[in-house]
């Protein structure tokens, strides 16, 4: 089975204004529709000092093509304790699924606390006013021998809708401790050989959540879905867009990395990220079914080329408008563009 999907760039939608809040740039953008049935972007706005916020903006259309966005102000702050270390702070990086069943946007993101980058979430019936359900937690599942919450996460998403009784979240645990505690290392998971970040699945009962919406970040059965594979993303994967259900049965557009990372910096200038997609298996989301050999998406504009961090697309955002897909990604971690997702070769 191939990957009969292209993602075609078509723009600029979002850049720094000169806000102070946006100095560092505006990029990663959630999306979802509030109440009305507009569109929204949910953009990561960073600060001098890389002081991240989650920002809200109305998507503009021309003709039904997004291009450009009115602003609407802050939705979400690094305030809580556990968002904010010695000299940093940050809501980084927000992904928002809309469950139907729940009646609610899922936003999970990272928090930038005292241990680093840790998955947090939060929810919202309008995608204006937040509820913070605090840090995710990742329960003991002894035949891994290690206990999840003691690693770095990222690239947290939720599925839209529950499969087989269970709401499903993709993340990136990352092993190597040494650029959090240089002399601890790196800890690998029993069974795993691979050091390299890749796309872990866990889960929740659906009547767990029901019970009780705070049951929402207790997560068990961790099972990893896939890891770098081929050139383009040799240094590490990780989730982007919430999933969606398509004939073959879920698409999932990832980005790769290849390149050098400086443990020193948050702003890596040697990697370069690209896009491309895998299919999941509709029943058992954990089985790859297929994945793009080659990038769907690789820096090649002037935006994703030159910026915070040169040569990075990063999609993080799909939403259907007018009957066509469209993918919104970071560029350069800068900017804000986004491409059109097609069935095709």
């Amino acid at each position: 089975m191939t990957v009969p999907y292209t993602l075609t760039r078509l723009g600029v939608v979002m850049s720094p204004n000169g806000d102070p809040a946006e100095a560092e740039g505006v990029l990663n953008p959630a999306a979802g529709r509030t109440p009305d049935g507009r569109l929204h972007l949910l953009p990561r706005l960073v600060a001098d000092g890389n002081v991240s916020r989650v920002g809200l903006a109305e998507v503009v259309l021309d003709q039904g093509v997004p291009v450009g966005v009115e602003r609407r102000g802050i939705v979400l702050e690094p305030d809580a304790g556990w968002e904010r270390g010695n000299g940093h702070a940050g809501v980084e990086d927000p992904r928002v699924t809309w469950v139907p069943s729940l009646g609610l946007h899922l936003m999970t993101y990272v928090a930038y606390g005292p241990l680093g980058p840790r998955p947090a979430q939060a929810i919202s019936k309008d995608l204006r006013n937040w509820e913070r359900l605090g840090p995710l937690h990742f329960a003991y599942q002894p035949d891994l021998d290690t206990d999840l919450n003691l690693f770095p996460n990222k690239d947290c998403v939720w599925f839209p809708e529950p499969v087989d009784g269970h709401y499903l979240l993709l993340h990136r645990p990352m092993w190597d401790l040494s650029w959090i505690a240089p002399r601890e290392g790196t800890f690998l998971p029993a069974g795993i050989e691979d050091d390299r970040p890749g796309i872990w699945l866990s889960r929740v009962p659906v009547n767990e959540v029901e019970q009780d919406i705070r049951n929402l970040v207790r997560l068990r059965d961790h099972r990893l879905v896939a890891m770098s594979e081929y050139d383009w993303e040799a240094l590490k994967i990780g989730a982007g867009p919430p999933p969606i259900r398509v004939d073959e049965g879920w698409l999932l557009i990832h980005h790769g990395v290849t390149g050098e990372m400086d443990p020193s910096t948050d702003q890596q200038q040697n990697v370069r990220y690209e896009a491309g997609a895998m299919l999941l298996d509709a029943e058992d989301p954990a089985t790859v079914l297929a994945r793009s050999p080659r990038s769907l998406l690789a820096p090649e504009s002037p935006e994703e080329l030159a910026g915070t961090v040169p040569n990075v697309v990063f999609p993080t955002a799909i939403e259907a408008i007018e009957g066509e897909l469209y993918v919104f990604y970071g560029m350069a971690d800068t900017s804000i563009g986004v491409a059109r997702l097609q069935r095709g070769t």
